[in-house]
Parts: structure tokens; C-alpha cells; sequence
């Protein structure tokens, strides 16, 4: 988490690796589910400030039974039962944010909560935006942006009524619901997005491994 460390978001920004950064990290895998939706947004329309909330599976870092929390995080609701709470918590993502796009430092913030299901998140984003736009010019934004590079085979677009399971092994990183997108008075844009937090960042894992290993090390 060192400034010296560049938090590369493949199709994102991965194009700022260089072969002086020595020490390169894959964020997280909500990062990689929130990052691309931002891009777009942020790119398209603007973004003015933002609130995020991902719905996020239960993790190692949360306990079976209620004990209290040895972790370094010290959180209580992180010590009761992952499988029978709904237990919110915090996230890194909203903030980590800022370190793929430095202008929005400040201006995005957000909450986790832990769910009793084994895999199969899905990120709640909510944006003010620059200038006034409509749930079909969103949707229609982030298709395209879905079916082009560089964000193509990383950002999904799925418009059929899906849920959880349905995106178990999908290795994007973030899958837009489409029928969830919604617009409020022109400049409050809400956008679900899906991902698998182990499949789909794995696979950012080892792209960002593959391109390392291609440019830099002449694999």
C-alpha cells in the first residue's frame, strides 16, 4: 500500500506498469469489479462524488461460530458468524480507488457487507455525475464499452435476469445488470455490477503475471 506501488487494474490502467516498478500489486477483487464501471462512467459522463457498497461473500477473515476478533482489524461484526449474519463492514475498494484515478481522490467512499454465501458478489454503485444522462445512455455506454478493448473480456454486460450463481466461474471482473441501472433526475446514476471475488480476480492475477512476464522479462 506504499505510494511507490502501482495498484494495476488490468484494462484499466495496466498501461502505466513500466519495468522501474519493481513491486506491482492486482488490487482487490472489488477494486477490479469497481474500476471499470468507473472508467467508463468517469470517461463518458463524469463523475462528481460517488458512494459504493458491495455485497460481498463471506471470507477468512470472518469466523463460523460467534467468537470475538483477533484480527488485525479489530472488527466485532467480523467475529460473529459469517454463515447466518449479514454483517456490514468495511472495504478498501472505494478509497483504493484513488490510486487508479488520482482526481476522484476524496470523492468515493463506501461500505462492504458480508454475506453467508460462498461465491458470487455483486457491487452497488452509486454516482453524481457532471452532466444529466439517462438509464439507456448508461447502459448503452458500458455495452459498448464491454465489446471493445480495452475493457473487453473484463467488463461484462448482461441484460437477462440473472443471479448469484449464474456468474460463479465467469472470469470478468465486473459484470454490468443491466436492468438495474437506474437514473434520478438526471445526475444520480445507480449501477449493479456482478463479479466472482475468486475466479474472475484470479484471472486479472495471472494477466497481470502473463504481461510482466512478456514485457519485461522476455517470456
Amino acid at each position: 500500500k506504499e505510494a511507490s506501488v502501482l495498484n494495476v487494474v488490468m484494462g484499466v490502467n495496466d498501461d502505466k506498469l513500466t519495468k522501474d516498478h519493481v513491486i506491482c500489486t492486482a488490487a482487490s477483487c472489488t477494486t477490479n469489479c469497481l474500476a471499470p464501471v468507473v472508467k467508463v462512467i468517469h470517461e463518458k459522463i463524469g463523475i462528481e462524488k460517488g458512494m459504493i457498497t458491495t455485497i460481498h461473500n463471506v471470507t477468512g477473515t470472518q469466523t463460523l461460530v460467534d467468537m470475538c476478533d483477533t484480527g488485525k482489524k479489530q472488527d466485532l461484526r467480523r467475529g460473529r458468524s459469517g454463515m447466518v449474519n449479514l454483517s456490514p463492514t468495511s472495504t478498501g475498494s472505494a478509497t483504493a480507488i484513488a490510486e487508479v484515478f488520482p482526481e476522484l481522490k476524496g470523492k468515493l467512499n463506501g461500505l462492504a457487507v458480508r454475506v453467508p454465501l460462498c461465491n458470487g458478489s455483486i457491487t452497488d454503485c452509486v454516482f453524481d455525475v457532471v452532466r444529466e444522462t439517462t438509464a439507456e445512455e448508461v447502459n448503452r455506454l458500458l455495452k459498448e464499452a464491454s465489446e471493445t478493448a480495452p475493457l473487453k473480456g473484463i467488463l461484462g454486460f448482461e441484460d437477462r435476469p440473472l443471479v448469484s450463481t449464474d456468474f460463479i466461474n465467469d472470469d470478468r471482473s465486473s459484470i454490468v445488470d443491466a436492468a438495474s441501472t437506474m437514473v434520478v433526475q438526471g445526475k444520480m446514476v445507480k449501477i449493479y455490477a456482478w463479479y466472482d471475488n475468486e475466479w474472475g480476480y484470479s484471472k486479472r492475477m495471472a494477466d497481470l503475471a502473463l504481461k510482466v512476464a512478456k514485457d519485461y522479462l522476455g517470456a
